[in-house]
């Protein structure tokens, strides 16, 4: 979600307004993406982790089908259709190449899921890949294009809003973004939620590991007015895991936030030794080699008021949890009750601050986000049909200085941008991103960051094969090539890609 966060960056250096159409139609987007990428996450990015697909092969798919209706009343879970993926799967295995499945940690003694329920979960794992893609949809049917979406502009958007017309937005077309939406929201409420509180609760432990960073930072979102100054989703900031110190970002121009971000380089590959705020913020490439106790990142280390912070979905769910979000809390409650259930212990909100918490959050955030995809698709065609049909507002840029920042919670956390213009020149650009924040090695104090102090004390069953590494790694969904961002000032050519 970058295009969208720079966008609002610069329109925010130039204190612009942006329309309510453009807003609803906005946040609708970055409502399909979220869903869609907190699918994929858990099911083929990190639920593997968790449950082995080889073992699956053993379970009897009548057992199966039977443990699966006793969780949910979602319709696909048949005998005919889990005793397919059986039979898929047990091919895949005796032909004895397992493709994309071949590096996995199958067998594995950490692994303690019962063959029924790994049978289960991979027969999820393929009905995800139906409902992600359909959900993304909505990110092409509005955006032009997924994932680089082509329709936001500083302004506001270029989707004309005609309902007379056919190739303009219109009541067709939102019908059919309202039927995607739909489609989405029973697989995540009867499916992901009771999935992930099932794997939960057969590695209840794992919610006394990982929790490293408790400082937590997450960005409003969804704004509903054109300046920014209300929001669907809470943000803040909450010091130490202590939510009774939640302190709320409330504005698109919120000082709050734009006085407390600070990025060190004293561990990572670029020139120099400094701590400074992103508008004051370089990055000229200076590789060292690895050196322990020196840089050994390309990463840079930002800090929110001079600490470490963790951002991502159990951010964003602990802050709104904290500023009394209904939804989160009703869903936050659901899954843990469920855990609690299945492991027959009490399991309350304190065991969010691990890996396993982690990956619970962001079904919690999938669920709110489906939820208020559908306020906004209310929200944008009240607007239409009140007669408000703006969807862009012209920017002008004088001479003189301009700075500003934008933020977005994009699926792996708070992302922000940093601008400074002189005479209509942008002078310094900045990004200060989801997997910087996560994965930054140690700031100017040593603080580590929040990836290597979530691996303290975590267990290794087998040395040689660091499965419970992954685990808690892959439960911030890292993405390094978010995190740098360089480019080459000789403008050498790297790659070049042609389209037939």
């Amino acid at each position: 979600m970058h295009a969208l966060v720079s966008v609002r960056t610069v329109e925010n250096a130039l204190g612009m307004e942006v329309p309510r159409n453009a807003q609803f139609i906005r946040n609708m987007i970055m409502g399909a993406h979220g869903v869609h990428d907190h699918l994929v996450h858990f099911y083929h990015l990190c639920a593997l982790d968790w449950v082995d697909i080889v073992s699956a092969i053993k379970a009897d798919p009548r057992a199966t089908a039977k443990l699966g209706q006793s969780l949910s009343d979602w319709k696909r879970n048949t005998y005919e259709e889990i005793k397919t993926t059986r039979d898929r799967l047990r091919a895949l295995v005796d032909s004895g190449q397992l493709g994309i499945y071949g590096s996995g940690y199958w067998g594995h003694p950490a692994m303690k899921l019962p063959p029924e329920v790994n049978l289960l979960a991979v027969t999820h794992y393929l009905q995800a890949l139906e409902y992600q893609r359909e959900i993304n949809k909505v990110v092409a049917l509005l955006g032009g294009k997924t994932p680089h979406i082509q329709n936001v502009a500083v302004g506001g958007v270029t989707n004309p809003v005609n309902l007379d017309s056919p190739d303009t937005l219109n009541m067709e077309r939102l019908y059919h973004i309202r039927t995607l939406m739909d489609k989405a929201d029973e697989f995540v409420k009867k499916v992901a939620m009771v999935d992930v509180a099932v794997v939960g609760a057969f590695y209840a432990e794992w919610t006394g590991y990982g929790a490293g960073v408790t400082n937590y930072l997450s960005a409003p979102d969804m704004p509903m007015d054109t300046r920014g100054t209300e929001f669907s989703l809470s943000g803040g900031y909450i010091p130490t895991a202590d939510l009774g110190r939640f302190t709320a970002i409330k504005s698109f121009d919120d000082e709050f936030f734009a006085k407390n971000v600070k990025e060190s380089i004293k561990h990572s590959w670029y020139e120099g030794d400094w701590d400074r705020h992103p508008y004051d913020g370089e990055t000229v490439p200076h590789y060292t080699d690895f050196q322990e106790d020196g840089k050994y990142s390309w990463v840079k280390a930002p800090t929110f008021k001079g600490e470490p912070a963790q951002v991502g979905p159990l951010a964003n769910v602990l802050c709104m949890y904290a500023a009394g979000h209904e939804r989160t809390r009703h869903y936050v409650t659901k899954v843990l009750e469920t855990v609690s259930s299945l492991a027959k212990t009490k399991v309350g909100p304190s065991a969010l601050h691990s890996t396993i918490g982690r990956i619970a959050a962001r079904v919690v955030r999938c669920a709110v986000l489906n939820d208020t995809l559908h306020d906004q698709w209310n929200a944008l065609v009240e607007n239409i049909s009140s007669g408000d049909l703006a969807y862009f507002n012209q920017p002008e840029i004088g001479p003189g200085l301009y700075q500003g920042f934008g933020f977005h919670e994009a699926p792996r956390g708070i992302l922000s941008h940093w601008i400074v213009i002189e005479n209509g020149k942008i002078k310094n650009y900045q990004a200060v991103v989801p997997s910087t924040w996560n994965a930054g090695p140690r700031n100017d104090k040593d603080d580590p960051g929040p990836y290597e102090a979530a691996l303290f004390n975590n267990p290794v069953a087998d040395s040689e094969r660091p499965l419970e590494v992954l685990r808690t790694v892959h439960s911030f969904d890292p993405c390094l090539a978010c995190a740098i961002h360089m480019f080459d000032p000789e403008e050498n050519e790297l790659v070049r890609v042609r389209a037939l």
